[in-house]
């Protein structure tokens, strides 16, 4: 069986849940925040975080993938095009380096259970060869870069060593944040 990364579709959906949020807390995120604002969330999902997030795993491209392992769900990885994402597409703190049309990582996730077995490496690899099958020339990524052991507040954000054992190289510095550390701008460049 072994290692494979699926774009979360709606009949992943169930997969998704059980990575991210698997008490299915209406009130939990649901990687939402940088998509949809609350009038948004209304009319997508009458209000309903949950319902939202399956419309959106109902597009053409959706939020994001999943990796399995074993054909458990392990690990979740928000990526798509930079401008699919409105609220990075608006962000003073987060801008772009160019004009490169980049696919974007804005989240990753391993499930409770599954951490310290190496789903990290190949949740990132799998969403950039799910990036590059989907035409991105370039996958880029907001980590942290921690002096020391990571805080699991920004778990979610990665880290720069995380992204540099994936390929990626640090092209900037944002204005943004988390826990007083300043996010790296990282890229993998896929066009030949």
């Amino acid at each position: 069986m072994g290692w494979r990364t699926e774009p979360v579709t709606q009949d992943r959906f169930e997969d998704l849940a059980d990575v991210i949020n698997p008490k299915r807390n209406p009130k939990h995120c649901w990687c939402l925040s940088p998509r949809l604002g609350a009038r948004q969330i209304e009319e997508l999902g009458g209000g309903d975080r949950e319902a939202a997030m399956r419309a959106l795993c109902a597009r053409e491209i959706p939020p994001g993938v999943v990796t399995y392992h074993d054909d458990v769900p392990v690990g979740w990885c928000h990526i798509s095009p930079r401008s699919d994402i409105p609220r990075l597409v608006r962000s003073a703190l987060i801008t772009p380096v160019d004009d490169v049309p980049v696919w974007s990582i804005l989240c990753v996730v391993v499930r409770v259970g599954h951490r310290r077995q190496g789903v990290t490496n190949r949740l990132i690899e799998g969403a950039v060869t799910w990036a590059r099958a989907n035409g991105a020339p370039v996958v880029e990524a907001y980590p942290v870069d921690p002096p020391g052991r990571m805080d699991g507040a920004m778990a979610y954000v990665g880290t720069r060593q995380m992204f540099e054992r994936a390929g990626f190289d640090v092209v900037g510095v944002t204005k943004a944040q988390s826990n007083r550390l300043p996010r790296l701008v990282m890229r993998r460049v896929l066009a030949d």
